[in-house]
């Protein structure tokens, strides 16, 4: 890990690769839109193939590539103007007082300007959907312009950020020509509950300084119960999944599809300890490897449509 004075990192970063090759004065361009944590560019995109292959769209890989080159760039935007939004707080907690904005290392007015060179590139990815899926992608917007306002005024900011982080689910449906609408809705209700359980694990990291400074979270609102209620939040994303596996392939067997994510996040939640903050941030991190194997099950039964 590579930290100086100049341009600290979070403790949670992987600030290693190109990030850590940068030039000094670009690096902390790339750490506010979270290029050194790529976990959360990985937990957007799979919920956009997710969709695209569920949908019979598992020969585009010239679409999946474009849908993650969208989560990348868009992902980062997101981190950007959550951290314009946030400053003030983020200098109040340990884990985010040392980001680029809170910390001084990048001006208001040039993290405003990052953010629309970012939404540039978000824009050439938009132009590559068939109109349909442009329209579906545009919709997002509020939902993510409102996401850091949730932790202000709800204990469960983590279900909004569900709303937000599946939505690629139904740009990559409506992309592939979709199909059934209750299929859809079961796949997009399955990543919501999924997105709140890991990002409830994550939480549990803030949750003494979320406490002083007036941040609310799952985490806290569930208190001693994280354990059983990530393992219900997971227990409903298996079983939204298992309805939309149902209604593309309705046979027993392709449920099987689901058995290694659903063994994985077992084991996720069974080891899940709330007390150590790393063993939470390892646990939160294993779900780019969830979210892979959620969206092979998909491509397996949209393959046999």
């Amino acid at each position: 890990m590579i930290e100086t004075a100049s341009h600290a990192v979070t403790p949670d970063t992987q600030h290693r690769g190109l990030v850590a090759l940068m030039p000094a004065r670009a690096r902390p361009y790339a750490l506010l839109a979270r290029f050194d944590r790529p976990i959360g560019w990985w937990l957007l995109f799979w919920p956009c193939v997710a969709g695209l292959w569920a949908a019979g769209g598992a020969a585009r890989w010239d679409m999946a590539l474009w849908l993650l080159l969208g989560a990348i760039v868009m992902r980062g935007a997101g981190c950007v103007y959550n951290d314009i939004l946030d400053r003030d707080l983020d200098r109040q907690v340990a884990r985010t007082a040392s980001r680029p904005l809170a910390s001084g290392q990048v001006s208001l007015k040039k993290a405003w300007a990052w953010l629309l060179a970012l939404c540039l590139v978000g824009l050439i990815v938009l132009l590559q959907l068939r109109w349909q899926a442009q329209l579906v992608a545009l919709a997002s917007l509020l939902p993510v312009a409102l996401y850091p306002l949730m932790k202000r005024i709800t204990w469960w900011p983590q279900a909004w950020l569900g709303l937000v982080f599946s939505w690629g689910a139904l740009v990559g449906w409506v992309e592939a020509g979709g199909g059934s609408p209750a299929a859809l809705a079961a796949l997009y209700a399955g990543c919501i509950f999924w997105v709140i359980g890991y990002d409830t694990i994550y939480a549990v990291q803030d949750m003494e300084d979320d406490a002083l400074v007036g941040v609310r979270s799952s985490a806290l609102a569930l208190k001693g119960r994280i354990v059983p209620g990530v393992a219900a939040l997971y227990a409903l994303a298996l079983l939204g999944w298992g309805a939309a596996i149902w209604l593309i392939r309705p046979d027993w067997v392709a449920l099987l599809a689901l058995l290694p994510v659903a063994l994985h996040l077992g084991w996720q939640t069974i080891t899940l300890d709330p007390a150590d903050g790393m063993n939470a941030l390892a646990r939160f991190r294993s779900n780019r490897l969830a979210g892979l194997l959620m969206a092979l099950a998909f491509m397996t039964i949209g393959s046999l449509r």
